[in-house]
């Protein structure tokens, strides 16, 4: 019964975390700034670290299941 909320909140942190990788990925790749009044670098960096955090925060939360 307390799975159910933890299923959840790692599908969603894993969705997102995918979300802003791929994201980020096709910013970086068409030259496309990621956040605006950012620098590129700045901003790539600051997402894929974010991405690779939610995403790691999901995977994990989904194998504690």
């Amino acid at each position: 019964m307390e799975s159910g909320p933890e299923a959840f909140a790692g599908a969603a942190f894993a969705l997102f975390g995918a979300g802003l990788l791929l994201w980020t990925g096709v910013c970086v790749r068409t030259g496309v700034p990621v956040a605006d009044g950012v620098g590129r670098v700045v901003g790539a960096v600051t997402a894929l670290l974010f991405a690779v955090a939610f995403l790691g925060a999901g995977v994990w939360m989904l194998a504690s299941l």
